[in-house]
């Protein structure tokens, strides 16, 4: 989902991160606390203390998104799950599973997690806002408080909202889940509602930015349309989750592929290959085994007067851990292989050797046609 990101640290063992579009975000903030929020809530100040107090609660609100993905991370790690880390973006953060929950209990404790430490802290904020306003710590700082109070309160009533990919559409999703027995049925209810509410927001977010309200109602807007395609993304690894579950690459690659010799020339191939069987990809072999790839696009790289001296060889791309898959790979873990390389065919080796491809396009082919089906079975 995100690209490489800042890494920052890693605490309690898990690695969090900073997408880039964090920067956005954080400036927003600031800029947007110092020159209104703070200035209405609390008047008759510099504007340097504003930018200060604008500073502390932007750093008060990286501490409050972390903690509140840690509370998910911590669950999820008592329940056997394993977080491959923590990622602050644009529209908050993200705790990143590196397998689904294996049960509804696991899902709804991890899920609720997050608002309930999200409570907790603006409990603690608040409560920090009251001993410091005792002590004299002067007004700025309480009102930064308050502020991060108040800000801890709404990220955790938000994510209550019974709409995934939101904590409560995965609350929803495992009461569903629980009383249906049907995870998939389960994530295509909770994920529609993720659908409506972001459509909701987007229709709000018009409506504002129409009225007046410019900067909100982009925002708002924005935030609709993550939440809608993040619900439809799920709703559709759901769906190839219940197609493939535990099966395996080798029940659905395309057996025995014409490959061609590495020292075949370039002239070659777009005669007796491109031109014969209309593939724009062929593996390349060197006595039997597999070394790599051929393509329209490399073919495409090279002199046109060259063709007829240069070995594909030349040209290829090497065969690699990135567009390679055995026998007895889990169809889940080639389908993430392929989202994460681009790639949308994976050749498949034995002992070196080519014993087949697998294709997105096939793939998709095969959940279009048995999540149909599937859907259908589940009708009354």
């Amino acid at each position: 989902m995100f690209g490489p990101g800042i890494k920052l640290f890693s605490i309690l063992g898990f690695e969090v991160k900073l997408d880039f579009s964090w920067i956005f975000i954080a400036t927003l903030v600031v800029w947007s606390l110092a020159t209104g929020y703070f200035p209405k809530e609390l008047e008759g100040f510099t504007p340097d203390i504003y930018w200060t107090m604008a500073v502390v609660a932007m750093l008060g609100l990286f501490f409050s998104i972390i903690f509140h993905e840690l509370a998910h991370s911590l669950v999820a790690r008592v329940f056997g799950l394993k977080i491959k880390g923590i990622t602050l973006f644009i529209f908050g953060g993200m705790a990143e599973m590196a397998n689904d929950p294996k049960n509804p209990v696991t899902e709804f404790m991890m899920a609720i997690a997050g608002p309930i430490g999200s409570f907790i802290l603006a409990g603690v904020f608040y409560l920090i806002g009251l001993i410091g306003s005792a002590l004299g710590i002067g007004q700025p700082m309480v009102t930064v408080f308050a502020y991060l109070a108040f800000i801890n309160t709404i990220l955790a009533v938000f994510n209550l909202i019974p709409a995934f990919p939101m904590d409560g559409g995965r609350v929803l999703r495992a009461i569903l889940w629980h009383y249906t027995g049907d995870m998939a049925k389960a994530t295509h209810i909770a994920a529609r509602g993720g659908h409506y509410f972001g459509v909701g927001l987007i229709i709000f977010g018009i409506a504002s930015a129409l009225t007046g309200n410019f900067v909100a109602g982009i925002w708002m807007g924005l935030i609709g349309m993550f939440i809608q395609r993040s619900a439809a993304s799920e709703d559709f690894r759901s769906d190839v989750t219940s197609v493939f579950g535990k099966q395996k690459v080798g029940e659905y690659m395309v057996d025995d592929p014409v490959s061609l010799d590495i020292n075949v020339k370039i002239q070659g191939l777009v005669d007796d290959y491109f031109y014969q069987f209309y593939h724009d990809m062929f593996p390349v072999t060197d006595h039997d085994k597999l070394v790599g790839y051929v393509t329209v696009r490399d073919v495409s790289k090279v002199p046109l007067k060259s063709w007829t001296v240069t070995p594909i060889g030349k040209i290829m791309t090497l065969s690699s851990s990135d567009n390679t898959v055995s026998v007895d790979t889990p169809m889940m873990d080639a389908l993430t292989q392929m989202g994460k390389t681009n790639n949308g065919r994976l050749m498949v080796v034995q002992n070196d050797r080519l014993v087949g491809i697998v294709t997105l396009k096939d793939l998709l082919g095969v959940i279009s046609i048995k999540s149909q089906l599937e859907k259908l079975d589940r009708k009354p």
